[in-house]
């Protein structure tokens, strides 16, 4: 059963910075675990198995990564070219959150021209420490740009609850504090708003019935799950003011990767004249692809995740099969959703249409990327 410690991050650095601990997401809501990672090795596991997931959390635990792995460097014949090496293997661990790349190049780059162990060590710490912090405070204020944007949509239907939908889980499970497509929600929820948000269950690892829906419970906020194609049927029933999801990663021009299932989403939300928004911190943006359906890899992760359920039974969590044990399954992770299709993205600096001119509005210095 869930123990009496309340979590308010789903990762930090141990008091004997050797130690990185992370809640393992695969066995929530039922048991919180926390595990202790303390090499590259270790890393890789849980960004590759999903013990942690989400674009920004992958970015710091791989910032970390590094961390740990210059602390390991010390025992090397050539600690340069086992660094090299190891950030290479943390960087391959998943393909599509652009957070994991962005991490590790950001940590390089810190390290680049120190020369002695204890420098590049403390260096290290530091600047994952700054990382971490850096995407804590996006998140916050992705909540406080999209909390002006939910009071505008509440203020037209006065006296009735504002009818939030969510798919998969973009809050501070994924995100260290806050979440992406959380914040806004949190903010409006602490600023007395009646709010209420429909979970979309996100098949096949139910990130919303069990990341999601546990977040929202544990603050109190009011919500309801639903399986992933309930959400058009809601919207074509007036039952959904607005759409907010997360994102894995988007090009300069305003494409988006997200959990699998968001694109159709898009969709409902466009033939209902629903609100489609993306909440992403620009450590999600990958300034140097324009187009996302051909650019941006999608992950195609292992069918068991697809052909098995998790689920508590007789206070035992329990894997069961649910297809032909014979029938095979594709498992594909992620899928785009077109510019044209988003209403508008929610940022640490603002909210601006979906398109190339309007991003760099906001983000000018990535205007010669590419």
């Amino acid at each position: 059963m869930i123990p009496k410690t309340i979590y308010t991050r789903p990762i930090w650095l141990d008091s004997d910075h050797q130690t990185l601990k992370v809640i393992d997401q695969r066995l929530l809501p039922h048991t919180v675990s926390v595990l202790n990672l303390k090499t590259a090795d270790d890393v890789i596991m849980a960004i590759r198995d999903m013990v942690v997931r989400g674009a920004p959390l992958i970015g710091v635990t791989a910032a970390y990564g590094v961390y740990l792995s210059v602390m390991n460097s010390k025992t090397q014949d050539n600690p340069e070219n086992y660094l090299k090496q190891e950030c290479s293997r943390i960087k391959s661990s998943r393909p599509t959150a652009v957070n994991l790349v962005w991490a590790v190049d950001r940590m390089l780059e810190r390290l680049s021209g120190i020369k002695t162990l204890l420098g590049r060590i403390e260096a290290a710490r530091q600047e994952a420490e700054i990382i971490t912090e850096t995407e804590v405070e996006n998140c916050r204020r992705i909540g406080i740009h999209g909390l002006s944007l939910l009071q505008r949509i509440a203020d037209e239907k006065p006296g009735k609850p504002l009818q939030v939908l969510t798919h998969c889980n973009a809050g501070w499970l994924a995100c260290v504090e806050h979440g992406t497509a959380t914040a806004p929600i949190y903010a409006a929820f602490e600023a007395g708003m009646d709010i209420h948000v429909w979970v979309d269950e996100t098949r096949p690892l139910n990130q919303g019935a069990r990341l999601t829906a546990w977040e929202l419970g544990q603050r109190g906020v009011s919500h309801t799950v639903i399986t992933d194609n309930a959400g058009g049927h809601l919207m074509q029933h007036g039952l959904v003011d607005m759409v907010i999801v997360g994102s894995d990663r988007a090009t300069r021009t305003g494409d988006i990767a997200n959990k699998i299932g968001t694109y159709l989403k898009a969709l409902a939300a466009r033939d209902n004249n629903v609100p489609f928004y993306v909440a992403l911190p620009s450590s999600t943006f990958d300034w140097n692809l324009t187009n996302g359906l051909l650019d941006i890899p999608i992950e195609v992760r292992n069918p068991d995740e697809v052909r098995y359920v998790q689920g508590l039974a007789n206070n035992t969590l329990s894997r069961i099969l649910i297809s032909p044990e014979d029938s095979p399954a594709a498992n594909y992770a992620f899928d785009v959703t077109p510019a044209r299709l988003i209403t508008g993205l929610i940022t640490e600096r603002g909210i601006c249409r979906s398109d190339e001119a309007d991003i760099l509005r906001l983000f000018p210095e990535h205007s010669q990327s590419q």
